[in-house]
């Protein structure tokens, strides 16, 4: 029997839960028909080659790593040109996401600052898993969140009106020169220096903005002022409890996406989502987290410009795809809905694709030779570029990750 025979056909994917305090006790476990723990909170499924907690596979009789095994075979997972790209790894990592409590405020470094920063920290001899370190690869991270339920979210800077105008309303007025130096530059640099001050001000003057802006938020039948309050209930003391009045908050409903590029402040507060980014660890911080927050790499890292997120529907492919827009190199996401009339058939040259059964039961057919794999809720498949075509029939729903070709 040919040993490399499981690089041309579907592979189940067995995939590690990541256990955060922050992640839900039912969401994720819900979907993977495991039994509630209300002690342990699972935040996320990682489905993937991600070196940290990679999904597995079984090969020839035993378990090996997605990652290993992608570099074993490179080409024959990935294909010539994505193996090529990426140094012989997969440059996604794809997951749901179920939030109970707010994640930290972050942002992610785009192409030229990841391989400026990591070749500058490896200069510094810091090491890599050190907890001050930024940089832990060369790789920039967008990425893009689907609602699967209601999802909230702080993504992106608001317009310098809004900015005043709930400063305002939340700030003591200590705080009134900074305003007034925004309403004068209505612009990105503006947002800059006023964002620069709010992260630098003297231990006791922070702890006088934000308990005036707490006592504001809770006499506010504003959503920014409920979420200043319950932020500062999760992490009191942080100057993160300050961000609804100066990022955008919004709430994706399901079904829809947002895209989120790189140099993109953002937080996640509640909710369950699929979410696909690039393979990569590079986070700076921004506030709510007791974990490093490098202020002076941040700013140079930010798009200070004012945005205006809006969760998009996906794009209808054919009778079974609709596709989310995300103008990456790294990734592409699609939902395909099944029923007795209704399959999927993918292109006869795609890379590395995983597929997530998250209702339902479907089976993968590789087209050429016939071969099956049967598909049931909460369970996934990478389809390596070698296996060519296939097809995806039965009744459910069925999210896929891959590269664009």
């Amino acid at each position: 029997m040919d040993k490399t025979d499981f690089l041309t056909r579907p592979l189940l994917l067995e995939n590690p839960v990541q256990k955060y305090a922050w992640g839900s006790t039912t969401a994720i476990q819900k979907i993977l028909g495991a039994e509630p723990d209300d002690r342990t909170p699972w935040a996320e499924l990682w489905m993937g080659a991600h070196p940290k907690a990679p999904s597995m596979v079984q090969v020839n009789g035993a378990q090996a790593p997605l990652n290993e095994l992608i570099q074993e075979h490179p080409r024959a997972f990935l294909g010539a040109d994505t193996a090529s790209a990426y140094s012989n790894t997969l440059p996604y990592l794809f997951k749901v996401l179920a939030a109970r409590q707010p994640l930290s405020i972050q942002a992610h470094p785009d192409t030229r600052q990841a391989r400026q920063g990591f070749d500058r920290e490896n200069e510094q001899q810091i090491p890599i898993d050190a907890a001050h370190r930024n940089y832990r690869d060369p790789w920039p991270k967008p990425e893009l969140i689907c609602a699967i339920e209601p999802f909230g979210a702080l993504i992106g800077f608001r317009s310098p009106e809004i900015i005043c105008s709930l400063g305002r309303r939340f700030f003591p007025k200590s705080l009134d020169r900074p305003l007034q130096a925004l309403e004068t530059r209505p612009d990105a640099s503006g947002i800059r220096a006023f964002f620069h001050e709010l992260m630098t001000l003297e231990p006791a003057h922070q702890t006088e903005v934000l308990h005036e802006a707490l006592a504001n938020a809770r006499t506010s039948d504003t959503p920014e002022g409920y979420w200043i309050d319950r932020l500062h209930q999760s992490y009191p003391g942080d100057p993160g409890v300050l961000a609804p009045i100066y990022l955008n908050l919004l709430e994706i409903p399901p079904g829809r996406a947002v895209f989120l590029p790189p140099k993109t402040m953002h937080a996640y507060l509640y909710g369950t989502g699929m979410e696909i980014m690039a393979n990569s660890d590079n986070v700076l911080r921004g506030g709510l987290t007791a974990k490093h927050v490098d202020v002076a790499e941040l700013l140079n890292t930010l798009e200070f410009a004012p945005s205006f997120p809006d969760p998009a529907a996906p794009e209808k492919m054919d009778s079974a795809e609709q596709r989310f827009s995300a103008p990456a190199d790294e990734f592409c996401l699609s939902v395909i809905r099944l029923d007795p009339d209704t399959r999927y058939c993918s292109p006869e040259e795609h890379s590395a694709d995983i597929l997530f059964c998250i209702d339902g039961q479907a089976k993968i057919r590789k087209t050429r030779t016939n071969t099956r794999l049967d598909l049931g809720q909460g369970r996934a498949a990478i389809v390596p570029a070698a296996a060519g075509a296939y097809e995806i029939s039965g009744r459910g729903k069925i999210w896929k990750a891959g590269v664009p070709q």
